[in-house]
């Protein structure tokens, strides 16, 4: 039996918003908020050449992102540098790389779909990338969680233990770029960084531990994107507007709460970029 349209975007909602708010919670945790951003930046291009090209979109844009994560790295190595640098870069060039290529290519993109997502327009292969990331995020997570958090809270520890953070940052920009990727056409290139921050930030304010957060993150994500929806549907606005706002609202809201803690902050942020 077949979904109609609204369906379908509530599931995604549901889906997406897990999704963020999980792999949220290893940005939150090890300050890769600009990082982040960058990513979904980098992401346009791909979307935008896919279009002109006739192919999956998700493909063209994990495509560029995968290109240009490379690129940064390489760029954060060199001493006089730095991560900062790398990920300006990252989020300059992928926009350039899409104007241009929108511009050249002399095609009519509906460019503003690739920037604020179009959720409404989910479809069933949207449904099954997104539910495929959800549950790879959960089974490393699940697996390896214990890892990623130590190499967040204390990377000279992770490395006096014997193990290599590089594979745990690896691990960790693999899972948000593949969330990147799977949201990206329900909440664009711009709003999906909002949906992967604010959950966790909110949880972070609220929980007393990391741990914790892995939990409570994802149902925050879920409350903000089908929240966002359902006013989407009732005011005729923007639905990832709509989403990104509610998110932002609740970060607001956390932090009006009383609490005697919250999760600290990593002892050593390191890289956002792997090194």
């Amino acid at each position: 039996m077949s979904l109609d349209y609204f369906t379908r975007a509530l599931l995604e909602a549901v889906l997406a918003g897990a999704l963020a708010g999980l792999v949220g919670v290893l940005v939150v945790l090890r300050g890769r908020a600009f990082f982040t951003m960058s990513l979904t930046h980098a992401t346009f291009p791909g979307a935008v050449l896919a279009a002109i090209l006739g192919v999956s979109i998700p493909l063209g844009a994990a495509a560029t992102a995968v290109a240009l994560v490379l690129i940064a790295t390489l760029i954060g190595r060199i001493p006089t540098q730095g991560s900062a640098v790398a990920s300006g870069i990252m989020l300059t060039a992928g926009f350039a790389v899409g104007s241009f290529a929108e511009t050249a290519a002399h095609v009519p993109i509906d460019v503003g779909s690739f920037l604020t997502g179009t959720i409404l327009a989910t479809t069933t292969a949207d449904l099954g990338l997104t539910a495929a990331v959800l549950v790879v995020a959960i089974v490393v997570i699940a697996v390896y969680g214990r890892h990623l958090l130590f190499a967040s809270f204390d990377e000279t520890g992770f490395r006096a233990a014997g193990l290599k953070p590089a594979r745990a940052e690896a691990v960790s920009l693999a899972l948000i770029a593949a969330t990147v990727v799977a949201i990206m056409p329900a909440l664009g290139a711009i709003l999906a960084v909002g949906l992967i921050v604010a959950p966790a930030a909110a949880a972070r304010r609220l929980v007393r531990s990391a741990t914790t957060m892995l939990w409570v993150a994802p149902v925050i994500g879920i409350a903000c994107a089908v929240a966002g929806l359902l006013v989407s549907r009732a005011w005729s606005v923007s639905a990832g507007g709509a989403i990104t706002l509610i998110a932002a609202a609740v970060v607001g809201l956390a932090h009006l709460v009383p609490q005697r803690r919250t999760v600290p902050a990593p002892a050593a942020a390191g890289s956002v970029v792997a090194s």
